[in-house]
């Protein structure tokens, strides 16, 4: 999963600040050579990285490569305790809301007198995805690895029985106010154990069998594959300029109304009280058949066609207010610990991850879409020849409907006012008014 863990990214900082060393200086000093250590969170990718890592020690002999997946919260937390004891991973993936703090905190290594030396052409990832990656004080701390956007998953024989088309499915609507066309199938595809659906008379919202949404958490500050894509619809921004901003919206009606719009669907019956989905896998949830739609990133893609007994379509996410669609759009980079031992070696092999070399591999495995352009369209053509359609996930590039994650400094310490404040919110204990208390706390973080 990319999305982030409030209470880990807290705990996280403390860490960090705890164990800021001096490092951060660019470098490609020493000899490429050694055993280096490589982590990553998805273990969809696993199998493509161990090829790309047995590749790369074939025309670098001298130097070996062992990976480590973890799961993503303990990822994160084994990382920044590493920070701490000086035993880090040489190479890891890195996430666009922890490398601020990471760099703030002299825990990456700079690698631009080697992009400079080795001719990196930045030129040859998709648009905007390099400048993602240098921080406020000018230095790049990671070269792309791949992006994301949002979509929506549905099991196709509960909107055959419900009535509904692949083509109503990809033109579906929503506004905050009845919540449109969206809202009228999530309703209809939520049955209770009665059989009654959600829009029919005598509807059971607490006993419901299947969910017509499934939910995955409050989304905390960013709901990237929870709201974001509904809140970007209607002009609203995470904060006052991305990169970099020092403002955040909490406050702002037109992100309450959908907050308050889109928790409601629980109060409804129409999609999970928050309580019920902690340390539940909203993704085995929809394979198991409990929910009809999930919205969820595009690294999901095989998992959420992988279920047995279930056919799974792919829809665009709805439509907003002005007719447009919105989707947050992610990239993901491979970093250098400042505190490796094979700064050579390790800048070598994160060279070699963001190259067509490595990537053509990952794209030939229909897992991810990688940030070389030409590796990007390969990796359609061979979920394309799996059978699987990703025009939903790829349109929203090409349409120009993406909007960046949000980037900023403090971004744990806004996770941990925003997480607690969500949550209240998702689950009913408080209106979506009181978000702009915690707007406060949060712009307070800046000044």
């Amino acid at each position: 999963m990319k999305r982030t863990l409030g209470a880990v990214a807290a705990a996280a900082a403390i860490a960090i600040s705890l164990a800021a060393c001096s490092g951060g200086s660019s470098t490609t000093a020493g000899e490429a050579k050694g055993d280096i250590n490589y982590w990553l969170w998805d273990a969809n990718q696993l199998p493509a990285y161990q090829q790309c890592a047995s590749d790369f020690t074939k025309i670098n002999p001298d130097i070996k490569v062992k990976i480590t997946q973890r799961g993503y919260g303990d990822y994160w937390t084994t990382l920044t305790n590493g920070f701490v004891a000086g035993n880090a991973p040489d190479v890891f993936a890195n996430h666009l809301s922890k490398y601020p703090e990471f760099a703030d905190k002299k825990q990456l290594l700079a690698l631009d007198d080697a992009v400079k030396k080795d001719g990196i052409k930045l030129d040859v990832y998709n648009e905007g995805l390099a400048d993602l990656w240098v921080a406020q004080d000018g230095k790049r701390y990671g070269l792309p690895k791949d992006w994301d956007t949002v979509a929506m998953f549905y099991n196709k024989a509960m909107t055959d029985a419900a009535g509904i088309t692949p083509e109503q499915m990809a033109n579906l609507d929503w506004n905050p106010k009845d919540g449109g066309s969206y809202e009228k199938a999530i309703a209809h595809l939520t049955l209770d154990k009665n059989g009654k659906r959600g829009d029919e008379a005598g509807f059971d919202k607490n006993n419901v069998a299947t969910y017509g949404l499934g939910l995955e958490s409050s989304g905390t500050g960013q709901g990237q594959t929870q709201w974001s894509f509904l809140t970007g619809t209607t002009g609203w921004t995470h904060t006052d300029k991305n990169p970099w901003g020092t403002k955040f919206n909490y406050d702002d009606s037109r992100f309450q109304d959908t907050i308050k719009w889109w928790a409601g669907l629980a109060d409804k019956g129409y999609m999970p009280k928050l309580e019920t989905t902690v340390g539940a896998s909203v993704s085995d949830a929809f394979g198991a058949g409990k929910a009809a739609i999930n919205t969820q990133g595009s690294w999901m893609i095989g998992q959420y066609t992988s279920y047995k007994g279930i056919e799974t379509g792919i829809a665009p996410t709805p439509k907003g207010p002005d007719a447009k669609r919105a989707s947050m759009f992610n990239g993901l980079a491979d970093s250098v610990w400042a505190g490796t031992k094979n700064p050579a070696a390790s800048i070598k092999w994160v060279e070699y991850l963001a190259s067509s070399a490595c990537q053509d591999v990952v794209a030939s495995k229909a897992v991810v879409f990688p940030a070389i352009k030409t590796s990007s369209e390969k990796a359609a053509e061979a979920f394309k020849a799996k059978g699987i359609d990703v025009s939903a996930f790829t349109t929203q590039v090409t349409d120009g409907t993406t909007f960046l994650f949000p980037i900023t400094e403090n971004a744990a310490k806004v996770e941990g006012l925003m997480g607690p404040a969500m949550d209240a919110v998702v689950a009913g204990k408080k209106d979506a008014s009181t978000l702009s208390e915690t707007n406060e706390k949060v712009n307070a973080l800046f000044k």
